[in-house]
């Protein structure tokens, strides 16, 4: 059985999807960052990061002690490796694979974040024009990647659906809200909605859902205030 240590965030739902899809065992175990949870020592025991996702697999591959794994490109990684699925074995196509994950978790992930996060503040902490104008800029240059990507193949590492096209996914739902109009980009349109149907990857997306229902009732200045609180609380001393 694998522990999820989650919150329903698009980070969070890259995860639960390759589960679903790929068919193994797991419970969720709530990590609530609104009210801190990332930074208690046992999450940390297996978090070093202070992010979630993470996760406990207690019947490891290769077997042995419970293996923790944070990072969600790697428990992708790991997760599809253990179930022998959506993750090819030889070289050239497992690279097509990795260096899709990879993309996403240095460019796609962030950008969109940060997209995110200044497009809701406005003007709460000042003008923000220009990161919102830099972020929806880059943003929109990503979802030209993907779609110049997907223009001659029907999924992101070729002509087999795998965890690089899970792992982009929940970050591509919010597209309205990230300033983007998919319309103009035909070729990311026809993966999405595509995707959008496999019914593995909708038990995924709604994971855990009700966890976050009193959090959405939050105004944006609550939620920002919370972060705040929470960010001056990083520094903490090193175990002795």
């Amino acid at each position: 059985m694998i522990d999820l240590h989650y919150w329903p965030t698009p980070n969070g739902k890259k995860v639960t999807i390759v589960l679903e899809e790929c068919e193994l065992p797991y419970q969720i175990v709530a990590c609530n960052i609104g009210r801190g949870d990332q930074f208690e020592q046992s999450f940390l025991n297996i978090s070093p990061n202070n992010r979630m996702p993470a996760l406990l697999d207690h019947e490891p591959l290769g077997g042995g002690e419970p293996l923790a794994v944070f990072e969600s490109g790697a428990m992708m990684m790991y997760i599809a490796e253990k179930a022998g699925r959506f993750y090819p074995q030889e070289v050239r196509g497992r690279f097509e694979v990795n260096q899709w994950v990879i993309w996403q978790m240095a460019n796609q992930g962030p950008k969109t974040g940060e997209c995110g996060h200044f497009r809701r503040l406005e003007d709460q902490q000042g003008d923000q024009s220009y990161a919102i104008r830099r972020f929806t800029d880059e943003v929109n240059r990503l979802y030209g990647v993907l779609n110049n990507r997907l223009y001659d193949r029907p999924y992101l590492a070729g002509d087999e659906y795998s965890i690089a096209d899970m792992i982009c996914y929940p970050w591509t739902v919010g597209w309205e809200a990230q300033g983007q109009n998919i319309e103009e980009f035909k070729h990311f349109k026809r993966w999405f909605e595509e995707l959008a149907q496999r019914p593995a990857l909708r038990r995924g997306m709604a994971a855990g859902g009700d966890l976050a229902e009193d959090y959405a009732k939050l105004s944006p200045e609550e939620i920002e205030r919370r972060r705040g609180i929470l960010y001056n609380q990083r520094a903490r001393p090193a175990p002795d």
